[in-house]
């Protein structure tokens, strides 16, 4: 088994190889979190380097208590600030920070890298694959009140990855690879053809090209 820690370090550090090689333009292209581009989801993965904890409770008073709207100020503020290589080298900076989530620990640390990676590769196409020990370590912490968080509804749906022996829920049957079908648990809407399954329009961007 990998150790957690070690997984984010090499998380991070495929990230940042990714991001030093991406052409100018991809970085206004659009991620799969809505409204960001690439150059404000990497601000976002950066922001916990960055951002002190008195900031951070400021930040969130501002914001009425909603990390969601102070998370996305903070990322339009950080993009327009940063260049794109300001912006990686801050990550390859801190392929070691020890930052975890509230109440996530490591795997929640983990969890954030490798969800928001994939909402850029799977967003621009980018065909990098999650090494699988990394992929279990995620999903080994998959529950209701994750669910809950992102408001993903699956209800009489198993999910059931193409790639690796895990399913979660039950019912009929949505297939995918491990890392499309984490992004599923996490309310994302992905490209047409990465899902199989009854179910699989419900969680399918349309095509808009």
């Amino acid at each position: 088994m990998t150790d957690i820690r070690t997984a984010v370090t090499g998380e991070r550090a495929d990230l940042a190889v990714l991001l030093e090689e991406l052409p100018a333009a991809d970085w206004d292209k659009p991620t799969l979190c809505e409204g960001w581009r690439v150059r404000e989801l990497v601000a976002h993965i950066v922001m916990p380097y960055r951002m002190s904890t008195a900031n951070f409770l400021l930040g969130m008073v501002k914001a009425r208590g909603r990390f969601d709207r102070l998370a996305d100020r903070y990322a339009r503020s950080e993009a327009a600030a940063l260049s794109p290589g300001e912006l990686t080298e801050i990550l390859r900076q801190n392929l070691d920070n020890p930052w975890k989530p509230p109440g996530g620990g490591d795997q929640g640390a983990l969890s954030h890298d490798v969800i928001h990676g994939l909402d850029l590769t799977v967003a621009l196409g980018i065909d990098r694959q999650v090494p699988a020990e990394r992929m279990r370590l995620v999903l080994d912490g998959t529950s209701p009140r994750q669910l809950k968080y992102f408001a993903v509804d699956l209800t009489g749906i198993e999910l059931r990855a193409t790639d690796l022996d895990w399913t979660y829920g039950a019912g009929e049957s949505l297939t995918g690879t491990a890392q499309d079908l984490l992004l599923v648990l996490c309310g994302r809407s992905l490209p047409p053809g990465h899902l199989t399954g009854p179910a699989a329009s419900r969680f399918t961007r349309a095509d808009t090209a």
